[in-house]
Parts: structure tokens; C-alpha cells; sequence
């Protein structure tokens, strides 16, 4: 029982982190960096779109996702079901947050994947893709077999939730470089910047630690 009622705790935590690192988030994009919009002919806001969708579309759904699953009050099939819908409609949010930072090269003739932050969040991106069609085809077909599900679930968990910890080190490296361009000038700006990624640092620890003590309810 005590267990039970750490998990419930542990999610409603991580439900706090996560909607206040969006506020932070939006309260930075819309008030300091101009605003949010894929189709500007300013970079600056269609850069924007990344670090929003990549997080509040991504991230957090992801970190949703796998609430739901161990969490929601919710017959198993429904849990499976709403845990990939989480996933999937994530996985094509963050494709167009992709998509906006290579736009927003483009737009100033900057070269692709040449930091850090690219590469740590593209590979993450591409492994949870390939984690959600694994799961797709292991736990959704009608003809995957108990005994398969039952030697792929640990690994599957254990993916997960190291993908996680690699979508946050995506998101503060990203944060940090967006911080490091504009420089230490503007000191609200990079105090906000650092409560978001801290927000987020927390999101990500609350929704471990709610999904690992939820799997002994």
C-alpha cells in the first residue's frame, strides 16, 4: 500500500514539473524570444518551435506515456492503447520540431548536427521511434505470443526509461546552448532558462521514480 500511494505521489509530482516547465517554457519563448511560428520568414521564431515541440509535444507526452502505463486507473488493454497513442502522436510532434531547426539552418546557412545537442537528441529520437515500433509489434499484434511479451517487457521497461534520461540530456543541452548564444547579458532571461531545465530535470526523475514504484502495485 505504501508503495502504491509513493507512485500516486511521485506522478502527481511529476505532473507539476512537467506543466510548469511548459509554462516556463512558453513565458520564455513568448515573452523573451518573440514568439512561436513554423512558417515565419523570422528565424528566430521558427527556431522557437523546436525547443516548444520537442518538449511539450515530445518529451512530455513521452513522460506521459509511460505514466499511463503503470499508473492510470484503467483496464490493461486501455493502458497499452493510450501508452502508444502517447507515444505516436509524440514521435510526429517532434518530427516537425526537427524539422524547424533544420528550417531554421536553412534559413541562415548553418550547418546540420554539428553539436552536442544534435546529436544526443536526434539519436534519441530515432531509438524511442524504434522503441515504439518494437512495442507496437511485440505488445499490440494479436500474434505475439505471452512467452515473447513476457522475455521483451523487462527490456522494453528498462529502454524506456533509459531513453527518457537521454531525452532530458537532450533537452538541458539544448537549453544550454540556446543560453550560451544569448549570452550572460541578460540575466532574467538566463535565470528563467535555468528554472526550465530544472523543471524539467525534476519531470523526468518524478516520472522514473513513479513508473518504477508503480510496477510493484
Amino acid at each position: 500500500m505504501d508503495l502504491k500511494r509513493h507512485s500516486s505521489l511521485s506522478t502527481l509530482v511529476a505532473h507539476f514539473f512537467g506543466i510548469l516547465a511548459v509554462i516556463l517554457m512558453l513565458i520564455w519563448l513568448l515573452h523573451y524570444r518573440e514568439g512561436i511560428e513554423y512558417g515565419s520568414d523570422n528565424p528566430l521564431k521558427v527556431l522557437n518551435v523546436h525547443p516548444f515541440l520537442m518538449y511539450c509535444g515530445f518529451l512530455f507526452l513521452v513522460g506521459q506515456a509511460m505514466m499511463t502505463y503503470k499508473t492510470a486507473y484503467a483496464s490493461h488493454q486501455v493502458q497499452k492503447i493510450v501508452h502508444g497513442g502517447l507515444h505516436l502522436i509524440g514521435l510526429v510532434l517532434g518530427i516537425v520540431g526537427i524539422c524547424a531547426a533544420f528550417r531554421f539552418h536553412d534559413q541562415l546557412n548553418i550547418k546540420d548536427m554539428v553539436s552536442l545537442h544534435s546529436w544526443i537528441g536526434l539519436t534519441t529520437f530515432i531509438l524511442l521511434g524504434l522503441q515504439w515500433l518494437f512495442g507496437a509489434f511485440t505488445f499490440l499484434a494479436p500474434q505475439s505470443s505471452s512467452g515473447t511479451r513476457s522475455r521483451m517487457m523487462p527490456w522494453h521497461v528498462l529502454g524506456g526509461r533509459a531513453l527518457l534520461y537521454m531525452g532530458i540530456v537532450a533537452a538541458l543541452t539544448g537549453l544550454m546552448q540556446r543560453a550560451t548564444m544569448i549570452g550572460q547579458s541578460r540575466n532574467a532571461e538566463t535565470r528563467l532558462i535555468n528554472f526550465t531545465g530544472l523543471a524539467i530535470l525534476l519531470f523526468g526523475v518524478s516520472v522514473d521514480f513513479s513508473v518504477a514504484l508503480g510496477r510493484y502495485n
